[in-house]
């Protein structure tokens, strides 16, 4: 460990986590909060098990899930622009991701909806509530509450896998990392720093992901 070296390290701490902050942490948070709105519909929609509709749906999850990420970031970013759709960089990556991610969300919300006792919903036609009230009001809180810690992991995972954003030019930590290393030559050193920085982030969502479920136990209990 040279003194250049620990220079090096202190000057791009800074500069690998502020895009961290301002790139990394928003498209996490908006990519997955639309996952969710997919995994939800998605999920309601096979439980509800309409024909056409869970056909649709368990197409849509087995191509998503059957390809890799990496591959539908090329085709969104790279590849539509053959047919005449050009997006910018970070809009490409939130629709991957969402719809990456939602897939996956969506077979975690549905085996947590089929984990509510199918007496629920009788219960809530005999008091004379809709189908929607009874999804609203009873079924899913349930699932949601039953959902949280592996629906957590998958964030987890998500702040992580936003590092290939930077293969379609996404400015996020792991780019900036690759620009400081091709600057310094110090690529050891610098990919250990960005992976200690993703160890940080993940570890307070670890943490607020286990006041979330003791919250959700005392809450159930």
């Amino acid at each position: 460990m040279t003194e250049r070296l620990v220079r090096i390290l202190i000057d791009s701490f800074g500069k690998i986590l502020l895009p961290g902050l301002t790139m990394t942490i928003p498209l996490t948070v908006i990519s997955f909060s639309l996952a969710m709105v997919i995994a939800v519909v998605m999920a309601l929609v096979q439980y509800a098990n309409v024909r056409v509709l869970r056909q649709i749906a368990r197409f849509y999850i087995w191509v998503v899930r059957g390809t890799p990420l990496l591959v539908q970031l090329f085709v969104v970013f790279y590849g539509l622009p053959g047919v005449g759709i050009v997006l910018d960089p970070f809009p490409s990556a939130v629709i991957v991701f969402s719809i990456n991610e939602g897939a996956y969300c969506a077979e975690t919300m549905r085996a947590a909806l089929e984990s509510v006792p199918v007496g629920q919903l009788e219960a809530g036609y005999c008091v004379g509530m809709s189908y929607l009230q009874i999804m609203r009001r009873i079924v899913l809180p349930q699932a949601l509450r039953t959902a949280f810690p592996p629906l957590s992991n998958s964030l987890i995972a998500m702040v992580k896998d936003t590092s290939l954003a930077s293969n379609i030019t996404v400015t996020e930590m792991f780019m900036a990392t690759q620009r400081i290393v091709a600057l310094t030559y110090e690529p050891l050193a610098l990919y250990c720093e960005v992976g200690v920085i993703y160890l940080l982030f993940s570890t307070v969502l670890t943490r607020l992901q286990r006041a979330g479920e003791k919250r959700l136990n005392a809450y159930g209990a």
